[in-house]
């Protein structure tokens, strides 16, 4: 049993031999930046370099907010729920809200915030969560699923209930949107005894197995999350320039890549979680897939109405959405059954990513018409 006097700080934290690692990693995709996006070797070389700092720098995210799970008495699931959802949401938060200051300029910027959204949570509640139960099968509290379950599903039926009803997401609408988030996250806050006693946890205010104090794990959680945000975006955009350089159809670069970008924080960390603990790894997939249809988009449209455009209007109604709500069910039914994910239920969820992705390319190329 350690307590915060004898835990290690912030000085002990600097020498630790993972933030060396970190520091050393984005030093060198600092300095390779402009050099490799000339050279297809060098490419190679920046992406698994980018790879590294987002696995290491996750691990190190992972970490700092298990520990503060530890300290403040929050059960892990509400950590990955709350703190972890919403900082692996940033980059959809961050895009959306940027592109809903250029819908005056280029009303189709509306199509990139809204279809972004539904990708975010298509892809990580099919295609990460699909390969994090297929490298390792997941124990299902029912707890998780008659709550935040429940709650996610919903969250998609209100957003889509409101595109549905007008084609366009109003300022009001998204005030709601985020409220009806905050009251949410509030609502956790405020029963975490509860939610401990359902996850069987005895927390008496003594701190066990945690060896570090709450400002350092403070500074893990928040340079783990700055790295990984940042590896995540470089990943991203050279591997753009890699498949465009392997001649890679755009209409492909498009849609795997900005699909995947913005959910490559939630993808890192929920590996990692999964390896060592449950609570954090279905609760960053569920909670970032509650943040971003109430408070990624319902922010964006408090900057600016989105209005579906007609040209993505079929596309977003009758292919994205319903796969959308596909994927959540198929989800959900996996988790209900005997409450455990299995390692086969992974892979049916990566095959349902698949299907949409075929879907997408038989409407980009006619064979479909919507």
């Amino acid at each position: 049993m350690e307590n915060e006097s004898s835990a290690m700080g912030i000085p002990q934290l600097l020498l630790n031999k993972v933030i060396f690692i970190n520091g050393t990693l984005f030093v060198a995709l600092f300095i390779m930046e402009q050099t490799a996006k000339d050279h297809l070797f060098l490419s190679l070389i920046f992406l698994a370099l980018s790879l590294m700092l987002l696995i290491k720098s996750a691990d190190f995210f992972i970490e700092g907010a298990k520990g503060l799970a530890l300290r403040a008495g929050l059960p892990e699931v509400v950590i990955g729920l709350t703190i972890v959802s919403i900082g692996t949401s940033l980059p959809e938060i961050l895009v959306t809200s940027a592109a809903a200051v250029d819908i005056p300029e280029n009303p189709q910027i509306a199509d990139l915030a809204i279809g972004g959204i539904y990708g975010s949570i298509l892809v990580q509640i099919s295609l990460i969560l699909g390969v994090v139960v297929a490298i390792q099968g997941v124990k299902i509290r029912p707890s998780w699923l008659k709550r935040d379950g429940m709650i996610m599903l919903a969250s998609i039926g209100l957003l889509t209930l409101f595109l549905f009803t007008g084609s366009t997401l109003t300022r009001i609408e998204g005030f709601i949107l985020a409220f009806l988030y905050c009251m949410y996250v509030a609502w956790l806050l405020n029963h975490r005894d509860e939610i401990l006693e359902e996850e069987g946890i005895d927390f008496d205010g003594e701190v066990t197995g945690s060896k570090w104090s709450t400002a350092s794990y403070s500074v893990m959680v928040v340079v783990g999350l700055v790295l990984a945000l940042f590896a995540a975006h470089y990943l991203v955009t050279i591997a753009s320039d890699i498949a465009i350089k392997l001649s890679v159809p755009h209409a492909v670069v498009g849609t795997t890549v900005s699909g995947l970008g913005t959910s490559l924080p939630e993808l890192t960390i929920a590996l990692m979680a999964a390896k060592k603990s449950e609570g954090v790894a279905i609760g960053t997939l569920i909670g970032s897939n509650i943040t971003d249809p109430l408070f990624s988009i319902g922010i964006a449209s408090m900057v600016h109405e989105l209005p579906l455009t007609e040209a993505s209007y079929g596309l977003t109604m009758y292919i994205i959405m319903p796969m959308t709500f596909v994927c959540t069910l198929f989800a959900l039914f996996f988790m209900r059954s005997k409450y455990e994910l299995k390692k086969n239920e992974g892979f049916a969820l990566i095959f349902v990513y698949l299907i949409f992705l075929g879907l997408l390319y038989a409407e980009h190329t006619g064979i479909i018409n919507v």
